[in-house]
């Protein structure tokens, strides 16, 4: 079957379904036709092979078919139905019937494609985004991971699929010029990939690659009512599904900022981060970004020269653009939060890590990460004993400075998020962001005493936060805290009750502390 034949068979079947349900609407993408009738979608591959793709016989459409099943419905099992096959002559098709298969179709449960985020990005409320994450980093912790003899996720096996977005996009728009805007970002990637390949072939041996969805942007997430549906994983090359999470996570990053929702982008990572614990990925996630950005420019490239609408030549150029931009370096920059329990230090923090933007490293997670507990999980321990002890909580300050050391070297700047009411604990990181030659900021959260008390005690009430700090441990914090001193007040940054952080003007100051240091990225 060829394209000419394909574009007759969905024709008739669409007119077949027409017959049957009233009204089908048909939907192009590039290598896909769908068609939608009733509460139920049908889509049939189109017989292409692109190179990172295969789908020329019969045989090799319906194996794809199967594997779409199969993968998607670890995600949404009430969305992905079954393969039918197609009968009769591509003129005059149906589903099902008597005689042998000339195409085959996954059927889907249909779903409102105005509910699509690519579409309507606002539907994507921070809730929302909170419980993407969520959804994410438990489908990241279940999935199967690559095991030592499969060939997947090894450093060259990351670096094809990159330098072939190029090689297509050369073929498909000759008209670029490729002096300044394909080069540059081609020789960006192998020098980037030179440096990077040891850790990456290190993720890969510590289980981080793993069967993914692969494909993960905007375009294929919907909103359903209160659910979120997650859809169109990969199925036509295991490449490109058998990647590092981080590889995934960096695609729904990169069309939120090609959205303009980098706010929601920051905040998605944060929470994917906290839940998952794998800040070492950070590393990598600009890198895998500028693939994923040209990943888009590639589709769009493919789509123009299928002929679609005149828009992809802007979309493809914006792509580019957006590629170019994460190869430019990060400003990094180290907060340490001072304050009591219920002193709003996670609250603030929360807004700040979104407006600056910044990695956010939370004392309450990172405590419970070590004990090998969830953040929203109780501990049990009572004050000074357990996870509260001095040794315990000495080793989560160890491990705060390594996070946040790890990730300023990353580039990143850093929100430390504990109680910081000792000198002794505050110390190594002024220490460490000397060393690194970053700016220090300590926001200091200033509350009464009695709103503290009626914080803590509202907060336990309602339950469902990592902190387990109730009224006998604010009473201790109160009794042996070590003020800031003269020096440090001079690096604070004061939030005083009842007024909230000013993150413009928290922004601003970075700016002024960067330029009186005569800072520049690099």
């Amino acid at each position: 079957m060829n394209l000419q034949q394909h574009r007759e068979l969905v024709k008739g079947l669409q007119a077949w379904l027409e017959r049957r349900a009233g009204e089908c609407e048909r939907v192009e993408t590039h290598i896909s036709s769908v068609l939608l009738a009733g509460d139920s979608a049908w889509k049939l591959k189109k017989p292409l092979d692109l190179g990172f793709l295969d789908f020329s016989t019969l045989e090799r459409r319906l194996h794809f078919c199967r594997e779409e099943i199969r993968l998607n419905r670890r995600l949404e099992p009430d969305i992905y139905l079954d393969v039918q096959p197609v009968t009769g002559t591509p003129a005059e098709p149906r589903l099902g019937g008597e005689g042998d298969a000339i195409e085959y179709a996954v059927h889907m449960r249909r779903f409102d494609q105005d509910g699509l985020l690519s579409r309507h990005p606002a539907l994507l409320t921070p809730q929302r985004v909170d419980r993407l994450a969520l959804r994410l980093a438990r489908f990241h912790a279940e999935i199967d991971r690559c095991g030592p003899d499969q060939p997947w996720g090894t450093a060259g096996k990351v670096l094809a699929p990159m330098l072939e977005n190029f090689r297509q996009i050369r073929a498909l728009r000759p008209g670029v010029d490729s002096a300044t805007r394909l080069d540059p970002l081609e020789g960006w990637t192998r020098q980037r990939h030179r440096v990077l390949a040891p850790f990456i072939d290190r993720r890969r041996d510590a289980g981080h690659v793993r069967e993914c969805h692969g494909d993960l942007h905007l375009g294929n997430i919907a909103v359903d009512g209160e659910r979120l549906i997650i859809f169109d994983g990969i199925e036509f090359n295991p490449e490109l599904r058998w990647i590092d999470t981080v590889s995934e996570l960096a695609f729904l990053l990169m069309d939120l900022d090609e959205k303009r929702y980098p706010s929601l982008g920051w905040r998605l990572l944060n929470r994917y981060l906290e839940l998952s614990g794998d800040y070492g990925g950070l590393r990598l996630l600009r890198f895998y970004q500028c693939y994923r950005a040209m990943v888009r420019a590639k589709v769009a490239a493919i789509g123009l020269q299928q002929g679609f609408s005149e828009r992809l030549e802007q979309e493809f150029l914006d792509y580019l653009e957006l590629a170019a931009g994460y190869t430019a370096p990060l400003q990094p920059a180290l907060f340490i939060t001072h304050g009591f329990s219920g002193s709003g230090k996670s609250t603030e923090t929360d807004r700040l890590m979104a407006g600056l933007p910044a990695i956010r490293l939370r004392s309450d997670i990172e405590r419970k990460r070590l004990a090998g507990l969830a953040g929203d999980e109780r501990s049990g321990a009572a004050p000074d004993q357990g996870i509260y002890s001095v040794e315990f909580t000495r080793r989560t300050y160890a491990r705060l400075l390594d996070l946040a050391r790890d990730l300023l070297q990353a580039g990143f700047p850093v929100i430390v998020d504990a109680t910081f009411l000792q000198r002794q604990q505050r110390e190594p990181f002024y220490r460490l962001a000397g060393r690194l030659d970053v700016p220090c900021v300590i926001l200091d959260f200033r509350v009464p005493e009695a709103e503290l008390r009626r914080r803590v005690v509202a907060r336990a009430r309602r339950g469902g936060d990592a902190s387990e700090a109730d009224l006998t441990i604010l009473e201790r914090q109160l009794a042996s805290a070590v003020p800031l001193a003269d020096g440090e007040r001079e690096m604070a940054w004061e939030t005083a009750h009842p007024h909230r952080l000013d993150v413009d003007g928290l922004r601003e100051y970075l700016s002024g502390l960067r330029r009186e240091a005569g800072w520049t990225p690099g």
